[in-house]
């Protein structure tokens, strides 16, 4: 195993955290320019792709359940979401993007070019070998 020191280590570290700071600046930006915050976008961008309750949207965002509350609540008032009774069990509520939250999201994620115009100068086979070793960095929370 890699000394954890080693320069090559050390600059892939930075390389990381570069990448994630623009990430998070862009999808600020992106947000910004709906009226969203980078928190309430990101949520937004989750429910999107499946309803699920507040306590899962926290463990997949890594913060406390009452800031996610507190960001639906917003993110209601606006029209983007709605909180349904959840079909498996209905005594727990759902988070779920309405149509006009759809919408938003699709067009969030078609504003975000960071990451896809240097993805896009890789090849196939390329962003497959950056995806797997990836998802072998962050293990079973890769989410696949």
């Amino acid at each position: 195993m890699a000394e954890h020191t080693d320069p090559l280590t050390l600059e892939v570290v930075e390389l990381i955290g570069t990448v994630v700071a623009r990430y998070y600046e862009e999808y600020d930006r992106a947000a910004a320019e709906h009226s969203l915050t980078g928190a309430q976008a990101r949520v937004l961008g989750l429910l999107s792709i499946q309803p699920m309750p507040m306590r899962r949207i926290a463990q997949k965002l890594k913060c406390e359940p009452s800031n996610v509350t507190g960001i639906v609540d917003r993110l209601e008032s606006r029209g983007l979401v709605e909180r349904r009774p959840d079909p498996a069990d209905r005594r727990v509520k759902l988070a779920a993007p309405t149509e006009q939250g759809r919408s938003t999201a699709r067009q969030l994620r078609d504003g975000l070019n960071f990451a896809r115009e240097p993805l896009a100068d890789l090849s196939a086979a390329e962003r497959t070998v950056l995806r797997n070793l990836l998802r072998r960095m962050l293990g079973a929370d890769a989410g696949h």
